[in-house]
């Protein structure tokens, strides 16, 4: 589980079923080269599972396992501990959160 972006990749991925360009879209700064990396990494570890569907164009998606959701009460931990430390160092995580928003919607 080490890494900048896994954790982020399977956050993302508890809301839902995601394709690739979806993944880049919320993960804006992670190379398309480190999310395929990364993906197979977590596919490997059976956190993800990966469907092909047989169209043309082909479609990909990408979700959970029962075993990577095992996962979400130990993110949940992290969110709640990051954003603690948004208040200790911001003095209000509002600011900065909406900051996060405002970026994620462009």
């Amino acid at each position: 589980m080490g890494g900048k972006w896994k954790p982020l990749i399977i956050y993302h991925l508890t809301t839902g079923r995601k394709r690739t360009s979806e993944l880049r879209r919320l993960i804006p700064e992670i190379t398309q080269k480190m999310l395929t990396t990364q993906l197979r990494g977590l596919e490997k570890d059976e956190i993800v599972q990966r469907k092909v569907y047989s169209e043309i164009p082909p479609k990909v998606e990408y979700e959970l396992t029962d075993y990577g959701w095992g996962l979400k009460p130990a993110l949940d931990l992290l969110c709640y501990w990051g954003e603690e430390h948004l208040d200790k160092v911001y003095g209000d995580k509002s600011k900065v959160l909406e900051e996060f928003d405002s970026s994620e919607k462009r």
